[in-house]
């Protein structure tokens, strides 16, 4: 099996980034519990890439579990970029242009 590489948009860092601020401001443990569930999306996109239905652009979209959050990423042979870490509250395709 191929290893496929992950790579981040540096909006969607930005987003992962803001979040946890957001979170942390309310509850250090909301904060750090948000990014393990960050760590655990990617890991398994990672690892089953196709799993996760398309969705707008090309995209594909895992939603995290315990937060109002998705992660947008497109495939390619090589690799996995996450494109958005969106709030579901956002407006639906924002970040097509990334």
């Amino acid at each position: 099996m191929t290893r496929v590489s992950l790579e981040f948009h540096p909006e969607a860092v930005f987003e992962a980034r803001a979040a946890r601020q957001w979170y942390a401001e309310r509850s250090p443990l909301a904060a750090a519990v948000f990014m393990e569930e960050i760590e655990r999306a990617t890991k398994m996109i990672v690892g089953a890439p196709d799993r996760w239905p398309g969705f707008l652009h090309g995209t594909r979209r895992y939603l995290l579990r315990r937060f109002p959050f998705s992660v947008i990423y497109r495939v390619s042979e090589t690799s996995v970029q996450v494109v958005a870490v969106a709030h579901a509250k956002r407006r639906p395709g924002y970040w097509k242009t990334r």
